[in-house]
């Protein structure tokens, strides 16, 4: 692991104001009452007042969905920033690159800040997936992939890129189990010493009628709603998720509702304001990856950002790596050799929940503020999307 002493800033620097997020509701859950651009207008409203940076004075927001149907279309971001009562003259812009919408959205308002053309920005995203379902952006019967598209790859859904992934890496159901266990163990240690504090935003839920329909009372969320009680031996009793497959809902990510926000600027700017940032952004990247194992671009992403910045995995002190299957850690870990000790440190998707475009703001949350809770130097954020894709962000403390 690198030295845990904290870099200086240059003037023309990227770095991260500030980042926050809502607590994780499990499907159903706490968080199903509030309307998602709700949900994340809390969560902007949050960084705004936590920094008390103008917000007349942000350059764009650019925030990740993957389901743009029905509550979530018509431009979320936009409509979450107007929600929350703040400057017509701010642009925004939703984006989608499946799981990882979130964390290309903020490598986008990277992007936007590094070319000049704002001074700062915010990277979110949202997601609820109780009252949005995966799929419900487009009808029953339209297809995602073209006879053309079947010409050059065979088509497969993530669960089966999960499946072929374990088999080519050699993965066996314990070794899910064991992994579907450890991320259950290690979110409830993060909840019982109260890991979280520094990036929670609380949120008031309506509560729903038998209808479906928000009455007077209001829920108060304060915790992730994933995490429950897990035993080797109960997680060894599940059916799995496809026949003669390894993983089990024990061992692949929850349907979530959640939302993340990080706020972006020039170091320069940042000082000028009086700001002291939390980290630096390194590098980030959008890779592409086999689309048939899907799964596979936490991979590509790792090494590409490796090898870019002259850096080993040894330099590399937390990481926070999408749990959609724990196949996925499993062939990464095989792949690039990681100190699991500093991987998923306080549970991932598996324990927590993955609640799609909302996740990659939420994961650079995490890992930013576990680098100071942890007194520790440099995080790597990674994520495999659907249709073959990786994402990846590596930030160092200040």
């Amino acid at each position: 692991m690198s030295s845990a002493s904290t870099s200086q800033a240059h003037s023309d620097d990227i770095v991260i104001v500030d980042a926050v997020r809502s607590p994780v509701g499990r499907r159903g859950g706490d968080l199903s009452g509030i309307h998602p651009s709700d949900l994340l207008s809390d969560v902007l409203t949050s960084l705004m007042e936590r920094t008390q940076v103008d917000p007349a004075s942000i350059g764009q927001l650019v925030g990740g969905c993957v389901s743009q149907a029905g509550e979530q279309t018509a431009n979320i971001a936009r409509t979450a920033w107007l929600g929350a009562g703040y400057p017509l003259s701010v642009a925004a812009t939703t984006v989608d690159a499946q799981c990882g919408s979130s964390q290309q959205a903020t490598t986008l308002a990277y992007g936007l800040v590094r070319s000049g053309v704002v001074d700062s920005a915010i990277g979110c995203g949202v997601e609820s997936m109780t009252r949005n379902p995966m799929g419900s952006s487009y009808k029953k019967g339209q297809r995602t992939a073209t006879s053309r598209y079947k010409e050059h790859y065979e088509y497969t859904t993530q669960f089966q890129g999960a499946e072929l992934m374990a088999k080519q890496w050699g993965i066996s159901r314990e070794e899910c189990d064991a992994y579907g266990l450890r991320s259950q163990n290690n979110a409830a240690r993060a909840w019982t010493e109260d890991r979280f504090a520094t990036q929670l935003v609380e949120i008031d839920a309506p509560v729903l009628d038998e209808d479906g329909k928000p009455t007077d009372e209001v829920r108060h969320v304060v915790r992730d709603g994933g995490i429950r009680p897990t035993t080797a031996e109960g997680l060894a009793g599940l059916s799995p998720v496809m026949d003669g497959g390894v993983h089990t809902a024990g061992s692949s990510s929850q349907i979530s509702d959640g939302s993340g926000a990080v706020l972006l600027m020039r170091a320069g700017r940042a000082a000028e304001l009086g700001l002291r940032p939390l980290a630096r952004i390194v590098d980030t990247c959008l890779v592409g990856s086999d689309p048939v194992l899907m799964l596979t671009g936490p991979i590509e992403a790792t090494n590409y950002l490796l090898e870019r910045n002259g850096m080993q995995m040894s330099d590399i002190d937390i990481v926070e790596i999408n749990e959609a299957f724990a196949s996925v850690v499993l062939a990464w870990q095989r792949e690039v050799n990681p100190d699991m000790d500093g991987v998923n440190p306080n549970g991932g998707a598996i324990a927590l929940g993955h609640p799609l475009g909302g996740t990659g703001a939420i994961l650079l949350t995490k890992a930013v503020h576990e680098l100071h809770r942890a007194d520790k130097s440099t995080a790597l954020v990674t994520m495999c999307c659907g249709g073959g894709l990786g994402t990846g962000t590596v930030i160092e403390r200040l």
